[in-house]
């Protein structure tokens, strides 16, 4: 638990910011023991994303409420593709909240809220086009506070970090049943890297350049829900199926939890465990 405190410390939390919402609204120190608890699902507490300050290094873009998770999920890989490929950023990290998908930013130095404000408003705009009503169901405006994943929500469903290529599977309800394992939690995360100064002001120009150009530039979202892919992971494709495959295989009665995962694995399925059995 101390790692995975560590690598949301690192991304996500600054020295001035670190404060949760209490239920009168007030803010209280996000001490690592209260942080410790709300991993666990003992208690789950409200971060803010703002400083004192009025600075920010985390930029949270939530795709949920009314309509198809499908189009949510969609509107989610239309971003997060374009914040890698289009705007030379790290790869950003994916969660589910119980009700939403998640997308996580994190910059290595804080901005002003303001500055933070418009880079999300433009990545929004840019990116989705605005004959959807995507911008309706999703909060336009920036996230200033949210429950860090891994957490337990007050639904009873578990928010959560996922790989970007399990998105899909979670259209028709982006929470967990159950506690996700925190060295699975830790492992998506260990890997992020932070935006850097310039990487932001490049981008943040592109996209102020972007702002007054006519919408045929802009990204459609595609009509078949995409799966998001991190720039270094390559895009996976059916693979091809052997020739024995045709004859009699194992039979699913006969087969161990290792074989049913190998089995998937070659036909570059990762399996997520959602539900636990009665």
């Amino acid at each position: 638990m101390h790692k995975l405190i560590s690598e949301l410390t690192r991304l996500y939390l600054f020295d001035e910011q670190q404060q949760y919402v209490d239920a009168e609204g007030g803010a209280l120190p996000l001490t690592p023991a209260v942080l410790a608890r709300h991993l666990a699902g003992e208690q789950t507490v409200v971060v803010r994303l703002v400083s004192e300050q009025g600075l920010a290094r985390t930029l949270l873009l939530e795709f949920g409420g009314k309509g198809g998770g499908e189009a949510h999920w969609s509107a989610l890989c239309t971003i997060a593709n374009a914040v890698q490929h289009e705007l030379d950023l790290p790869a950003p990290a994916v969660s589910i909240s119980g009700t939403a998908f998640q997308l996580w930013l994190s910059l290595a130095t804080p901005v002003p809220l303001a500055q933070a404000q418009q880079f999300v408003q433009l990545l929004r705009s840019t990116f989705l086009p605005a004959s959807t009503d995507i911008l309706a169901v999703a909060p336009p405006a920036y996230v200033e506070q949210a429950a860090l994943p891994p957490c337990l929500q007050a639904a009873g469903k578990w928010a959560a970090f996922i790989h970007p290529s399990m998105g899909a599977a979670f259209v028709d309800e982006p929470g967990l049943d159950m506690p996700p394992p925190p060295a699975a939690q830790l492992g998506f995360l260990e890997s992020l890297r932070s935006i850097n100064p310039a990487q932001f002001a490049q981008a943040l120009a592109k996209l102020q350049g972007h702002a007054g150009l006519d919408v045929a530039v802009q990204t459609a979202v595609p009509a078949a829900v995409p799966t998001y892919m991190p720039a270094a992971v390559a895009p996976l494709v059916p693979a091809p199926v052997p020739a024995a495959s045709a004859q009699p295989g194992l039979l699913l009665q006969d087969a161990t939890l290792e074989d049913i995962v190998r089995w998937l694995h070659a036909r570059h399925i990762e399996p997520t465990f959602r539900h636990r059995l009665p």
